[in-house]
């Protein structure tokens, strides 16, 4: 028989309706086929639509006639889905020993083959005595509708064996099973039989090709079949889309979506929810608006799964009003559409509204299901509150999906982010089995924190175990290492990624650059980021951090611009640390820069760029600019307060710092422990000994802050500047930690600025117990005994520094000309204009004596005599920067003079001097504050 095999292959599946009916063997055995189907018509109720044509049949019609209404039955049969009326007809025409023609035959072959009945399609389609296209091209297309693609193919091997030659239908029903079983080489065997044949040209056949094509992978071919085709449809269009939607190229997409348009084709559903999804991952608000219009035209706004690839659109467009109001224009949304709008809600950081809405899709009886479960997990995590969080797990273990793998690693992410380890661990040790995500979710909570510290032991048992770590592993792994400042670890890490093979991938480079860089490691960051196959924003990103946090602002700086110039967008992370690498070295003019960036950009309203802008302009001298900036931001939080609180307190404008904390009250927000080190400081600068005693009661008293080092420190800073040092020990007797270097710090600066030798040395000598190896502390002690006249003091002191081995911090200035720094260091004669400088600055020391400049010798810590002492004044870096600035700069322009250490009282009395003779605004930062001299007077009303 000619396809007896293949009705085996037909029957041995569980679709097929006639395996529990009859036994294989009986459908072979011809008599028994046929008495089924005349036991059929005895046994089995008619469709009651069918009767009356039937009974028609009985008395009146004959021949021809009654062959067509068996036709016209059967048709109806295949198309309305009645099986037991299909059978009904076969057995009458058995019984009645009727002579069945092609085309009966042929709609036997089809009732069948539509219901899925694919034994007795086949074993009509054997007994036919004759077969055309029509008898096969039946059998193809249930066979096809069910997914069963590799027996299409054998089948059409048959058919060609028969002398059958396939027309249009055939060919694309053929096709069709190519794509279903993803055979390449069949597909353009078939291409081939459509040139032969000549329906090539065929909309249908076209459009199947080029479904083939992109399913399998051949895009340019199926471009170029689609190119070839003279008439396209929808199908036509929708097969390329989905090509290059399997592909991932999203532009590709919206280049045909744009064709599509223009050919003014009604776009399908199919259609739009491909364009919507490559619009969401381009972030591609304009084409998705575009699309969200043909939405609505074609009227599919109600469909869910267009609705929740409108949502994600949305969504990652950063439009959250819209997103909301594309979720209730769903008529019923399903728990697909809920879940997808609880994702959108938590993407867009609106967290506790994504809480809501899942207590309301409960309220409104929809039952979540595993995705709803591990986005919740994910809002509760970013919640932060342990109870919903447990109020989560709850949950999950109320609707039976406690054994679900994929939750049990979302409420291990969940425990770990809140830093809840115990029941992290407890849910992990609980579960049945575990995979990579398992060990992934632990590693998850020891990226940061105070559980950093378990991300290798964790990773050592995951290996132990026999688990084979995989990117997300190896980034998070690297993460904690990073945190921890654990290069030792890091190299062993290393190591096994290149074991793995995984040193080519961006995501794991990028966390080795990020390593590397955040231990000091620059050369060995830069070799990394130039291996890497493709550098992306969070690559370059990890490397700009990486020079900011090592203080090379120059190189942020240019990393940035190179960055720039390789098309790569900066986002608010990557600015944020430009700026502060501007506000580090005060490099005012880059500074600007990158602010006119961001608002070009549309980043400036971010509140972390805002407070970063705000900070740059403090910290480069421009108070006036700092305050326009944040009177400018469009939201506050407490931090970008703080930040203006310490622009002012900088600038040693403490009334503005007060009367900024009183407005921040005003508005609302609520104090920390950095806002009170500034309002202290502030109280500090300012003499306000009484008010500082009370902001400092207030910490606990009224906002229910426990008073840190750093506010004790500046109590006792308060009390000392007043010269109150009773005060002071008392203060330090009533502390209950006393031990910490920063409060003796404080103390000693006190006794320098009074000439307390002998409370002094007291706290110098606790100093020198606590921490031996910092120089300033030396020096601190050295200018007070120089200060009283005892040498020798000052001579023993020195002699201790050397003995501790310990070196004074060089001190250097620098100034910014023409976008080029440049440093100055005491006696420095390596400047291209050193002569210039010296010049220039001999003449400012001529003119500012005439001013009524006296030198100030007594803290210079030589014993040498006053021309010696005059002459080391007169090389002071600060002056140097000074005089290069005057022979380099406009004259309208103020100056800008940047100091690593702390500026003398000379220098403070020459530079105010100066700024009145030569009638222009000197601006100098030291490690204290800023100085600005203008017409003889300082800002910091001498309290340098």
């Amino acid at each position: 028989m000619l396809i007896q095999s293949l009705v085996f292959r037909c029957l041995s599946t569980r679709k097929n309706r006639l395996v529990i009916e009859f036994p294989r063997r009986l459908l072979f055995a011809s008599f028994q086929f046929v008495s089924s189907f005349t036991a059929h018509v005895a046994t089995e109720e008619i469709n009651p639509s069918l009767k009356v044509p039937l009974l028609k049949e009985k008395t009146k019609l004959e021949g021809s006639k009654r062959l067509k209404l068996y036709s016209k039955i059967l048709h109806d049969c295949a198309s309305k889905g009645s099986l037991s009326s299909a059978k009904a007809v076969h057995g009458k025409i058995i019984k009645n020993g009727i002579d069945p023609d092609l085309h009966l035959w042929n709609s036997l072959v089809n009732a069948y083959a539509k219901r899925g009945v694919f034994g007795y399609a086949c074993k009509v389609l054997d007994r036919m005595p004759e077969r055309d296209v029509v008898s096969w091209a039946a059998l193809f297309s249930g066979l096809v509708n069910e997914g069963y693609g590799y027996d299409v193919l054998d089948l059409y091997c048959s058919m060609k064996k028969d002398g059958v030659l396939p027309n249009g239908h055939c060919l694309v029903t053929a096709l069709k099973a190519c794509s279903l079983s993803l055979d390449l080489f069949f597909g353009t065997l078939l291409h081939g039989e459509g040139v032969k044949v000549g329906v090539l040209l065929d909309v249908f056949v076209g459009s199947s090709l080029v479904d083939l094509y992109a399913k399998c992978g051949q895009m340019e071919l199926a471009e170029r079949v689609f190119l070839f085709m003279d008439k396209k449809n929808v199908v036509s269009w929708n097969a390329l889309l989905n090509g290059y939607a399997l592909k991932g190229d999203a532009g590709k997409i919206l280049n045909l979506f744009q064709g599509m348009t223009e050919s003014e084709l009604r776009c399908s559903k199919f259609t739009l929810s491909n364009v919507l999804k490559s619009c969401t991952y381009l972030v591609n608000l304009t084409w998705g608006l575009i699309a969200h219009s043909l939405v609505i035209k074609t009227g599919c706004e109600h469909d869910e799964f267009v609705g929740c690839c409108l949502l994600d659109m949305y969504s990652k467009c950063g439009l959250a009003e819209d997103t909301l109001k594309v979720f209730k224009r769903i008529q019923e949304p399903n728990i697909v559409a809920w879940s997808a709008m609880i994702d959108c809600l938590d993407e867009q950081g609106q967290i506790q509204e994504a809480a809501e809405l899942f207590s309301l899709m409960r309220c409104k009886g929809v039952s979540p299901n595993q995705h709803t479960f591990a986005s919740i997990a994910g809002v509760a995590a970013n919640l932060g509150d342990r109870l919903y969080c447990e109020g989560v797990h709850a949950c999950i273990f109320k609707h039976g999906f406690e054994s679900e793998i994929i939750l049990s690693n979302a409420l291990i992410a969940m425990y770990m982010k809140i830093r809840s380890v115990q029941n992290g661990w407890r849910v992990f040790k609980e579960m049945s089995s575990w995979n990579s995500a398992s060990w992934n979710s632990l590693l998850s909570g020891s990226q940061n924190g105070k559980t950093c510290d378990r991300g290798p032991s964790i990773f050592h048992k995951m290996l132990a175990e026999g688990f084979k770590p995989d990117i997300c592993t190896f980034t998070s792994i690297l993460r904690s290492c990073s945190n921890l400042l654990n290069i030792k670890f890091g190299h062993q890490v290393h190591a096994h990624i290149i074991k793995n093979g995984l040193k080519d991938n961006n995501l794991v480079g990028t966390s080795l650059i990020d390593l590397y860089a955040k231990n000091g490691f620059l050369a060995d960051a830069e070799l990394l980021f130039t291996q890497l196959i493709e550098r992306d924003l969070f690559s370059w990103t990890a490397l700009i951090a990486g020079y900011a946090q090592s203080d090379c602002s120059e190189k942020t700086i240019k990393c940035f611009n190179h960055m720039q110039r390789q098309g790569v967008t900066p986002n608010n992370f990557t600015l944020a640390t430009c700026l502060s690498s501007c506000s580090n070295m005060a490099m005012l003019e880059n500074g600007q820069l990158l602010h006119s960036m961001a608002i070009k950009a549309g980043n400036s309203g971010d509140v972390f760029v805002s407070s970063s802008i705000v900070d740059m302009y403090a910290n480069c001298g421009c108070i006036e600019e700092a305050e326009a900036a944040f009177q400018g931001m469009v939201s506050t939080d407490t931090v970008s307060w703080n930040t203006m609180l310490f622009g002012y307190l900088q600038h040693r404008q403490g009334l503005k710092v007060l009367e900024t904390f009183r407005m921040m009250l005003d508005k609302g927000l609520e104090p920390d422990e950095v806002t009170f080190i500034a309002v202290l400081s502030a109280c500090s600068y300012m003499g306000f000994v009484n008010e500082g005693k009370e902001y400092f009661d207030s910490l606990t008293n009224v906002f229910g802050i426990v008073p840190t080092i750093k506010h004790c420190a500046c109590m006792i800073d308060i009390l000392g500047r007043a010269g109150k040092f009773n005060e002071v020990e008392s203060f330090i007797k009533d502390m209950k930690v006393t031990s910490n270097p920063l409060i003796w710090e404080t103390v000693l600066g006190t006794c320098r600025m009074h000439g307390n030798d002998k409370l002094g040395e007291s706290a110098a000598e606790k100093l020198f117990e606590l921490n031996p190896g910092i120089a300033s502390h030396y020096i601190l002690l050295a200018n007070i005994f120089a200060a009283k006249g005892r040498w020798e003091d000052v001579r023993r002191v020195r002699a201790l520094m050397t003995h501790c081995g310990v070196k004074k911090e060089p001190g250097c200035s620098w100034v910014m000309v023409n976008g080029q720094v440049h440093i100055f260091r005491s006696t420095d004669g390596f400047h291209p204009k050193h002569g210039e400088i010296y010049i220039k600055l001999k003449e400012l020391v001529e003119k500012s004596i005439l001013a009524g400049y006296v030198p100030k010798t007594d803290h210079i810590l030589n014993d040498v005599s006053d021309d010696e002492k005059l002459e080391q004044l007169f090389h002071h870096n600060e002056r140097l920067a000074l005089a290069f600035a005057l022979i380099s700069i406009n004259p309208v322009k103020t100056i800008r003079i940047f100091k690593n250490l702390h500026i003398c009282e000379d220098c403070h009395d020459f530079m105010k001097l100066v700024s009145g003779v030569i009638k222009q605004e000197i601006v100098v930062r030291d490690a204290n504050c800023f100085h600005h001299f203008k017409s003889g007077i300082c800002s910091c009303q001498d309290y340098c």
